[in-house]
């Protein structure tokens, strides 16, 4: 059976008239899955039973089934997701003030290779369809009462992103169509390690959408260590990339840096960093490293935290800490996910 999300608008505007059923129902259809929150094709009820029992016969619903749901005390919620084909990714809701933002993934693993990262230790394994997306964010939607929606996407979960440009990309914008999900262009954020011919196909795209970059070292030697698919990918090439989002769109860039104890964090790594940075229109959002069971690296005390950022600010740097959540429900990207293969292939 086909995905019913799958099926872009045209796609089920056909599927309808093939049968003598009129086209405008697809609207309706859609209407039920993102703002009313169906849950199966029956609670469709205005819809005619015919079409009902016909989009049943051809069509999947949930592809998804939830393998474990994990909350904690500041309201963050954590999904473990078991695909059609066995396969696990993970998804999260936040909650701060007035926002509830949604972070998800593009892949099953990833190829990146960032090495304090859980979500790239065995590699990818595929890449999601663009159902599978759309299903996390409606999964992480019906986390939520009636009367409250999503506000913010972040596509930071598993996987590198534009390495799914094709499928990421008819679900952005059905998350960013007020007549679906209705977070608007300017409240989603798409993630990238830097791979440039990716983000000038992003760029392309004549979006609103956020770019966030993440860099992790201010200079090829120790990026190449920490990210090992930039090898052969200059930081200067990347950042030239960035730069060409930034004059199509105008969009604040952000660039993402994860703080690692005694590698990354040094003074002479800030100045570099401050020496990279310090022109553009950017913000630097330092991440204090979420330690990962099983990697070596460490969380950096708060008075190099300090240093570090004094730095980074004394040379013009738009400095923002990212306040760490669902620390106790292993919101990091792929660690929950490998605790569920572990104890998988523990039994």
């Amino acid at each position: 059976m086909q995905h019913l999300l799958d099926q872009s608008n045209e796609q089920l505007r056909e599927w309808l008239t093939g049968r003598g059923l009129p086209a405008y129902r697809a609207d309706q259809v859609r209407g039920w899955i993102f703002q009313r929150r169906a849950d199966g094709f029956d609670a469709m009820t205005d819809l005619p039973a015919r079409l009902r029992e016909e989009m049943a016969a051809d069509f999947s619903f949930w592809t998804t089934s939830v393998a474990k749901h994990l909350q904690t005390e500041d309201g963050t919620e954590k999904l473990l997701l078991k695909l059609a084909d066995g396969q696990q990714i993970e998804c999260v809701l936040i909650r701060e003030q007035a926002r509830r933002t949604i972070c998800i993934s593009t892949q099953v693993g990833c190829a990146m290779g960032c090495v304090f990262c859980a979500s790239g230790l065995d590699g990818v394994v595929r890449n999601l369809t663009t159902g599978e997306i759309l299903e996390q964010m409606l999964r992480l939607q019906h986390l939520l009462p009636a009367d409250e929606r999503l506000t913010n996407l972040v596509v930071m979960g598993m996987g590198e992103p534009l390495a799914n440009l094709r499928n990421l990309m008819p679900a952005l914008r059905l998350a960013a169509n007020q007549k679906c999900l209705g977070i608007g262009q300017r409240k989603i954020t798409v993630s990238t390690v830097g791979l440039p011919p990716a983000m000038d196909e992003l760029t392309a795209e004549d979006s609103q959408f956020h770019l966030a970059v993440s860099l992790h070292a201010p200079n090829d030697e120790l990026r190449a260590k920490l990210v090992p698919v930039s090898r052969n990918i200059p930081l200067q090439s990347v950042l030239d990339a960035a730069d060409r989002f930034f004059q199509s769109n105008r969009r604040r860039l952000t660039f993402e840096y994860v703080l690692l104890a005694d590698l990354n964090d040094q003074p002479e790594h800030a100045r570099q960093l401050g020496t990279l940075l310090g022109r553009r229109m950017a913000l630097l959002n330092v991440i204090p490293y979420n330690p990962v069971s099983g990697l070596p690296y460490r969380t950096p005390s708060l008075s190099a935290q300090e240093r570090f950022y004094n730095i980074l600010r004394e040379a013009g740097v738009n400095v923002q800490v990212r306040v760490r959540k669902g620390d106790k429900i292993n919101a990091a990207c792929g660690q929950l996910r490998r605790t569920a293969i572990a104890a998988a292939g523990a039994t």
